[in-house]
């Protein structure tokens, strides 16, 4: 079997765009990927029209590891946040295809299941004015959708510090969302990589009472000392750290796992070379006995690949959802995820993936011309915001 065409196409939604490829081989077998390159979306679609016709059109897709060293070593450049993304989306799809064609789920074929059911967390829920009673009000709607794990950025447009006022509303927010939903729901905090070292101890010194099950991000990704710094401070306050979204090769870990400078890995499989590249990782990282909660800001398609990871990794914790919370159309763009029910996605099923693409919902919405910047004031509202601004 040989990959024959590679298809980007991209489904546009008010505050991202998800780049979908769909990869055909000569024995009619279609294989899907999909990412979300942030404010990316044309980079990520050159890329891989870019390494197609040199190194992957005619590769049979059950050649995981030679698609991984075409791209990573035999293209000589380093790989970063792009290539890493391309690459993603190409190996999820041949996983897809190797799984159709043994009529197998991929979590079958990577070691099969350790566990039943796959918990799971919300995000972009908060989607209101930057209010307690609006905060708590949203945490509300959340928890009554099924989900027992909420995970939000209460800090505003915040960099490096914040002012007194700032800081007490940012803390009135997660207090606001805890008294809402009661002890037993986690919160999860996302800090963005706002904060220097100092506000990030100092702010989740402040959190602490609230039980917050991890701060995420607490300090800019490149400076790996900084985040030890923070996980050694508050580390006795009983508060994980978590990082990894914007880490894109196993070599960039080696200074987090060496310096054990965070207690859960957030790696992207979609902006990470993909599924096997995250299973790699996950074992690496038990070594050291880190928890995986992989980042997913993706659609159906990557959020279906995060599933069939998570079913079969030991190590895993949690994974992301943001699908609940979007407009319907973006599931609707590729049916077939487990029902998510109390917490909890059902095992993936069917071959491959599991899911299908209805190109026609696709066409339907195409790419939006979006800037998605976390630092603008009311960033978490999700508008849609022009290149022009």
């Amino acid at each position: 079997m040989r990959i024959t065409a590679i298809t980007p196409m991209v489904l546009g939604t008010q505050w991202r765009n998800l780049v979908i490829l769909k990869v055909e081989t000569d024995e009619g077998l279609v294989g899907l990927g999909e990412s979300r390159p942030i404010n990316k979306v044309d980079a990520a679609i050159g890329y891989v029209r870019d390494v197609a016709d040199r190194f992957v059109i005619g590769l049979d897709p059950f050649d995981i590891e030679l698609l991984v060293k075409r791209l990573t070593v035999e293209d000589y450049g380093r790989p970063g946040e792009v290539a890493m993304t391309g690459l993603a989306m190409i190996e999820m799809a041949c996983w897809d295809i190797i799984g159709k064609a043994l009529n197998q789920p991929i979590y079958r074929l990577l070691g099969g299941a350790v566990r039943q059911r796959i918990k799971a967390y919300g995000n972009g829920w908060y989607t209101v004015e930057r209010t307690p009673d609006e905060f708590a009000a949203a945490a509300r709607r959340a928890v009554a959708k099924g989900y027992r794990a909420l995970k939000f950025d209460p800090f505003g447009a915040g960099y490096y510090e914040a002012e007194q006022a700032e800081k007490r509303k940012m803390i009135g927010l997660v207090e606001a969302v805890r008294d809402a939903v009661g002890p037993e729901v986690e919160l999860l905090i996302e800090m963005h990589g706002r904060f220097n070292p100092v506000t990030a101890i100092e702010m989740t010194r402040e959190l602490a009472p609230f039980k917050p099950s991890w701060v995420e991000e607490p300090v800019p990704p490149a400076n790996i000392p900084a985040l030890k710094k923070v996980a050694d401070a508050v580390a006795p306050l009983g508060v994980p750290v978590a990082t990894g979204e914007r880490i894109h090769t196993l070599h960039e870990y080696r200074e987090v796992l060496e310096l054990q400078a965070a207690d859960i890995l957030q790696p992207d499989i979609a902006h990470f070379g993909g599924i096997f590249n995250t299973k790699k990782l996950a074992a690496w990282a038990d070594t050291y006995y880190l928890l995986m909660a992989p980042h997913n800001v993706g659609g159906p398609i990557a959020t279906a690949a995060a599933l069939h990871l998570a079913a079969c990794t030991p190590n895993f914790k949690i994974q992301e959802n943001f699908n609940d919370f979007d407009e319907p159309y973006v599931l609707a763009s590729a049916p077939g995820l487990p029902p998510f029910s109390e917490g909890f996605f059902a095992l993936p099923t069917g071959p491959g993936l599991g899911v299908t693409l209805d190109e026609a919902v696709v066409a339907e919405h195409p790419e939006q011309r979006i800037h998605f910047n976390l630092f603008a004031e009311d960033w978490h509202k999700r508008k849609a915001r022009m290149h022009t601004e």
